[in-house]
């Protein structure tokens, strides 16, 4: 044992490690992620497939659209009217819910132009006043539509929102539980600023409603909803929850109405009941609805059991309900959600079974779940889940750290595979009753003692050279880890202020791109595009920083210092540029969308080093330079330019040609700058773009000094020659709004812009 002392001190400190990190004292992220994935795998192992025959999704697709009927969405609350009778008397559906609000008054009648004409022009004419009073009640469309909801089955949606600038709009439902309600119940909710919800005459005829808030884990994808969501000390129920309760009280032998709102509900509680003289918080573990139990984590959030992959339920176009071409056995009897697949409408969102998946069916899987909760479809996350996991990782931490540092080789090997195999099969018995117990923490802690067993030596006796290219390989080109090998002691991640260059590059318009491509495509597409540019970056000798989506950001002069940082970074800029013509021809080839790139660069002084927190870290830089970089990058669109550099960055920079573009004030700057955009290398560009720069910089001196008559003659000139830059437009629409209403007096020349 004394020979192996220091393997087993390693595996049991990596068993307190993992115990820990269990207990929630810190989080790491990349745990979550692996467990998410693994969750991920078994449910896609275990989805039972096929069409759900209760419920349908009565889809505002392209279809709906495209009906002239009916045309742009949203529709006249008059034709909804009409959907809604329909749907009751005619196709008989047993209840419905809607994932769209209806937030604003429906003004297409025309009555209130009517009134207005009333009240003023038409004023004594008393015929006129009462035709239309008369015909008000027909051409007041929300009222026609409420009215057209009162006393049916049908469930309102709304949402919360958590944004500190949050408004609130719309009339919100009552709340399922009040704040005396939960007073004893653990207050892990979250935190809920704003709501969008429905107006007040469509809350009034229609009580019943449901949030659609679903709860978005950190690697983006919806896998929980709360049922329950707090505002200002009340808690309010999910769609789906509300859809269940209304589907219990329809049920209920009691209720004889078919298509009418039931007198009665089912009552909620939770549970564990309440104990007076329980002395703690309670935990909430589930939600009891009747007789279903409906088992919830923190915060009562659930977990979507999905039946399958997109249209597990049946899509039905609201345009054949309109026009009544769908036959009534398609729709007599069932459950309905309204919601918009439509491009541009679309409620679109990352789930484990797909990566652009409608929300509206999120929303039907868990009621359907929640309608065959007493076969064990619904699985949980309950607090006793922690505790089980952090004695299976004590015990399996503790024995393999004491037999993998015995064994020999052989034997390690084959008890470490017995045990991944137990691991896995233990796993699942649980998944099959019903609890999604973490596994991820557990497969890390033995993979990692079986690693530090067999590669003790190696990572006990690392050299400096390995060392510097774990911390930089990942961010500088391989070249400069070579050099920075040489004399290793030189270089480190400890933040140091340093003069250096930023360079920010974003894809202009690419929720618009991802919605036209597949998650194929879309993959494909994004990772040729931050491949190339990326590899122009690091021929430059720039350091990668990180991908925020699409994003790229990058920066020269750190860690190995380069006193040329701002011309290799304009440089690198050209050519992402110029590299991006190729992709765009590319792209078109294949059918994909056109591709615009806006880059910004900022020189100055940063801080340059590893930070974050203490779970994760990253070497970076930060300050205001930094900041300007990417307010730079965000005003590219509105000049209609490629690239645009700070002053100072043009300053430090030798051997390319610039054009002056404007005196800006950027959000969180007070002092104006000047901005540039680099038009390429000064010697290779030809005789005419240099022309064309030195006729456009007069220009703006012009512009600078007042001069309107001048600027005005120049940017027609320049017009004539590029008609459809939008650089010139902006220059022309400003120059003449400035001849018919010149400035004020002390007008300095700088355009604000107020966002980022």
């Amino acid at each position: 044992m004394r020979k192996h002392l220091n393997r087993i001190l390693i595996g049991l400190a990596l068993t307190l490690f993992f115990g820990v990190q269990v207990t929630g004292l810190f989080h790491i992220k990349f745990i979550s992620q692996l467990d998410n994935l693994i969750y991920d795998a078994r449910l896609k192992m275990t989805m039972p497939g096929g069409i759900d025959p209760r419920i349908v999704i009565l889809d505002v697709d392209e279809k709906s659209l495209a009906n002239p009927d009916l045309g742009r969405w949203p529709w006249s609350r008059e034709k909804m009217a009409h959907i809604m009778t329909a749907l009751f008397e005619r196709y008989q559906i047993k209840q419905l819910g809607f994932d769209v609000i209806w937030a604003e008054p429906d003004n297409s009648s025309g009555l209130g132009t009517l009134r207005k004409l009333a009240q003023n022009e038409l004023k004594g004419d008393e015929n006129f006043a009462s035709a239309v009073n008369k015909i008000a009640p027909r051409l007041d469309y929300d009222k026609v539509f409420a009215n057209s909801l009162q006393d049916r089955p049908v469930v309102l949606g709304y949402y919360f929102n958590s944004n500190e600038d949050a408004t609130q709009i719309g009339t919100l439902p009552d709340p399922l539980f009040f704040k005396e309600d939960l007073a004893d119940r653990a207050p892990d909710f979250a935190y809920r600023k704003g709501y969008g919800a429905n107006l007040n005459k469509i809350v009034a005829a229609a009580p019943n409603a449901g949030h659609f808030n679903p709860s978005v884990d950190n690697d983006g994808v919806i896998r929980r909803v709360p049922l329950l969501a707090k505002f200002q000390d009340d808690y309010y129920e999910s769609l789906a929850l509300s859809m269940f309760r209304l589907n219990k009280a329809i049920d209920h032998p009691d209720h004889q109405r078919k298509g009418y709102l039931p007198d009665r509900f089912p009552g909620t509680v939770l549970e564990p009941l309440s104990d007076s003289k329980n002395n703690g918080l309670l935990p909430i573990e589930a939600i009891v609805v009747g007789a279903t139990s409906i088992p919830v984590g923190s915060g009562t959030n659930v977990l979507v059991p999905f039946r399958g992959r997109q249209h597990s339920f049946e899509y039905i176009s609201l345009a054949d309900v309109y026009t009544g071409t769908i036959s009534k056995e398609k729709l007599a009897g069932k459950i309905a959600f309204v919601g918009t697949t439509a491009p541009g409408l679309a409620d679109l969102r990352a789930t484990p079974v797909g990566g652009l998946y409608p929300g509206v069916e999120i929303h039907a899987n868990l009621l359907a779940g929640m309608m065959d909760a007493d076969k064990g479809v619904m699985k949980s996350i309950p607090p006793f889940l922690i505790a089980a996991e952090l004695i299976l990782i004590s015990l399996v931490g503790i024995s393999l750290s004491i037999l993998l540092a015995t064994q020999t080789a052989v034997a390690s090997l084959i008890l470490f595979l017995t045990s991944l195999v137990l691991a896995l099969a233990s796993n699942l018995y649980f998944w099959h009753i019903g609890f999604a117990m973490p596994l991820a923490g557990l497969l890390l802690l033995m993979i990692l003692i079986y690693v530090s067993n067999i590669g003790y030596g190696y990572f006990v006796e690392s050299r400096h050279k390995r060392q510097l290219a774990d911390l930089f390989g990942q961010y500088v080109p391989p070249e400069l880890v070579d050099k920075m090998a040489e004399n290793p002691l030189q270089y480190s991640m400890t933040a140091r202020k340093t003069r250096l260059t930023v360079l920010f590059a974003d894809i202009v318009g690419f929720t618009s791109i991802s919605e036209r491509l597949s998650p194929l495509e879309l993959t494909a597409f994004v990772n040729e595009y931050l491949t190339e540019m990326s590899a122009i970056i690091r021929n430059h000798g720039g350091t990668l920083d990180k991908y925020i989506g699409d994003a790229i950001m990058a920066f020269w002069g750190a860690p190995v210092d380069n006193p040329e940082h701002a011309t290799a970074g304009v440089t690198s800029a050209l050519a992402m540029q110029e590299k991006l013509l190729e992709l765009k021809k590319s792209y078109e080839e294949r059918g994909w969308p056109k591709i615009t790139v806006g880059l910004g660069l900022s020189t100055g002084e940063m801080t340059v080093g590893d930070m974050g927190s203490k779970i994760r870290k990253a070497y970076t830089v930060m300050g205001d330079s930094v900041n300007l970089g990417s307010r730079l990058e965000g005003i590219t669109r509105q000049y209609g330019v490629g690239t645009l550099v700070s002053e100072e960055t043009k300053k430090e920079s030798e051997g390319i040609l610039y054009r002056d573009i404007d005196m800006v004030r950027v959000k969180g700057k007070d002092n104006p700058i000047t901005i540039f955009e680099p038009v390429g290398i000064q010697n290779k560009v030809d005789a005419q773009t240099k022309a064309q720069v030195a006729l456009w910089n007069t220009l703006i001196a012009h512009y600078r000094a007042q001069q309107w008559a001048e600027a005005e003659s120049i940017i027609k000139n320049l017009l004539s020659q590029d008609p459809e830059c939008k650089l010139y437009k902006v220059y022309q629409q400003r120059i003449t709004l400035f001849k018919q209403e010149p400035p004020i007096a002390n007008w300095d020349g700088v355009t604000k812009f107020d966002t980022k």
